[in-house]
């Protein structure tokens, strides 16, 4: 039975398919260089913001925080791996959930490609949740992701970097994210952060980024955005309802509100 998520997107399609402008050649040309002038202009602001995202002052990590591995009890400074360099993904995975969240896997779905060329430009790559190793381990497992992932327990590592809130905060309203009060009902939310290490093992945090942010990691959309449709999410029941798990992609999609993108 076909879903209504399904449904909507069949009407998308058919509907930019038959209403779009079919022009000459020559007119084609004339409009793409047009559009090429404006994304250069796009390259250039992406390049500027890049450099002053690399000039943002670090923030010395003080707090010792230890995380659950494969390779057993292991610190910040050493997920680094010999690097100086190390990119997380506070990934949703709920102690106690039966999977990781879907959005955060259609996130990391696209990293297992990139970790030996981020290797040879001195960055690691790990995964952090609150889930048990165990739970980790058994979901990655039936993912078939190779990138590193460890728990990080009931530690405080989730909640310093505001991807978690504790009962308390989510029963007062609102709390503390993506550089802004606002209400939340999820316990967990996605992030990247990036920290840096130096010669005497003290470790710096550079960049967080959450809500829309995190579409850095979602290469899919680079492509979808390229494409005709685009990413034709309009009319769904929120953004992203039509993504799941990889290998859940024959079944019919549960509506979830694992992680609404925010601007």
């Amino acid at each position: 039975m076909t879903s209504n998520i399904s449904k909507i997107s069949s009407k998308a399609q058919t509907a930019g398919t038959l209403n779009h402008a079919v022009v000459s050649p020559a007119l084609w040309l004339q409009q793409r260089q047009a559009l090429l002038a404006r994304e250069k202009e796009l390259m250039r602001l992406h390049d500027q913001v890049a450099r002053e995202r690399r000039a943002l002052p670090w923030v010395r990590v003080e707090k010792n925080y230890v995380f659950d591995t494969p390779q057993g009890r292991r610190t910040l400074a050493d997920l680094f791996e010999g690097r100086s360099q190390l990119v997380v993904q506070h990934f949703m995975f709920t102690p106690g959930a039966e999977q990781g969240c879907a959005h955060c896997s259609y996130m990391a779905d696209h990293t297992d490609g990139a970790l030996a060329h981020l290797a040879q430009r001195d960055v690691t790559f790990v995964a952090i949740s609150r889930a048990a190793l165990d739970d980790i381990e058994r979901f990655r497992h039936r993912m078939g992701w190779r990138f590193n992932w460890v728990s990080s327990g009931d530690g405080d590592f989730n909640y310093d970097f505001r991807v978690s809130f504790r009962p308390e905060e989510l029963a007062s309203g609102a709390v503390d994210y993506n550089y802004q009060r606002q209400s939340m009902k999820n316990p967990d939310m996605p992030g990247v952060s990036v920290f840096c290490k130096d010669d005497d093992g003290v470790v710096y945090h550079s960049y967080s980024t959450y809500g829309r942010g995190v579409e850095v990691m979602m290469h899919t959309y680079n492509f979808l955005d390229l494409t005709p449709l685009g990413r034709h999410e309009e009319g769904l029941p929120y953004t992203m309802a039509w993504v799941r798990h990889h290998d859940r992609y024959e079944a019919a999609p549960a509506v979830s509100a694992c992680c609404h993108a925010q601007a």
